[in-house]
């Protein structure tokens, strides 16, 4: 049985690492410091496992780790448009909590104990964008905007921390993740609280970025398939194989509802540090046998369904 620490475990992404983890028999110590993306309404649900617990904390106020096997990171600010208005938070999540989180870890080996691996959530938008082809992990790093560049500058750290002081380390970039439970400020999600609103979606750069989508649990499932089947010491990417414009995935989303983009989309606005495509190259995580099982048609009317009605004025 595996001992893992997931930050972020009622964020979004890190709901359904958690999960993941607890049904595999794994034990898992949960850390959140339950901000306003946090999903709190989980915890019913994984202190139904046995072996599950908790911590209500800021990953850079975690005092001291227990003995585990891996600190799966996904602690993290992750909203572009947030980034740009104020980056205090991001780079104190982002940056100063993976920090902390380094020399925690650190401290395993000067205590000569067993050190466990840093499984750190990058994400794709470190690469910068691509007008044609795929990022590879060995690609330099060229982020746009406050939020990948924090993003950047903790995978800088991760690395230099594994260089100097030999901490073992997992970087994981994924492409745009969705699926049910995501915060409203996410495309998705926030279309559907515009269209019961009544209100026009706010669509920036006249919805012609390109982004490829990833479900939520099929980026939870490459984290199983890493920890069991990959290396250390590696960068993976992950991605859904499927991309599109944003103007497009807006669509569909309208679609559910039987209302078009002419009357329904306020495309006036432009948004600074917009990367126009992400494309990445995943075949090293795929050399291990992972692949996506969802597909983005059929599950978006699941999770307009989902978000109908369950939104809190």
């Amino acid at each position: 049985m595996k001992i893992v620490y997931v930050t972020g475990c009622l964020g979004f992404i890190g709901s359904y690492v958690t999960r993941r983890c607890l049904e595999l028999g794994w034990y898992v110590r949960g850390v959140d410091s339950c901000t306003y993306a946090s999903n709190t309404t989980l915890l019913d649900e994984f202190f139904s496992y046995p072996n599950f617990c908790f911590e209500k904390k800021d990953i850079n106020d975690i005092d001291f780790l227990y003995d585990c096997d891996y600190v799966i990171n996904t602690a993290a600010e992750t909203h572009v448009g947030n980034s740009i208005v104020s980056s205090e938070e991001f780079v104190d999540s982002n940056i100063q909590g993976v920090h902390h989180l380094l020399q925690l870890i650190r401290n395993f080996r000067q205590e000569g104990k067993d050190v466990p691996v840093l499984f750190h959530f990058s994400t794709d938008e470190v690469y910068g964008d691509i007008n044609n082809g795929e990022h590879t992990e060995d690609d330099l790093l060229k982020p746009s905007n406050p939020y990948s560049a924090t993003k950047a500058s903790a995978d800088m750290l991760v690395l230099a921390w594994s260089r100097t002081y030999g901490i073992p380390y997992i970087i994981l970039r994924p492409t745009n993740n969705y699926g049910e439970g995501q915060y409203v400020e996410k495309l998705i999600p926030k279309c559907c609280k515009y269209i019961e609103l009544g209100k026009k979606i706010p669509l920036h750069n006249n919805g012609e970025p390109i982004r490829n989508w990833l479900h939520a649990d099929d980026t939870a499932a490459s984290v199983i398939t890493i920890i069991e089947s990959g290396k250390t010491n590696e960068i993976y990417n992950v991605c859904g194989g499927f991309e599109q414009k944003n103007i497009d995935t807006v669509s569909k989303i309208l679609a559910q509802y039987g209302k078009n983009i002419e009357d329904s989309v306020d495309l006036s606005i432009t948004r600074p540090g917009q990367d126009v495509r992400y494309a990445l190259n995943d075949d090293k995580l795929r050399s291990l046998g992972w692949e996506p099982k969802r597909n983005f048609d059929e599950e978006i009317k699941n999770i307009v369904e989902y978000y109908k009605g369950r939104f809190i004025w």
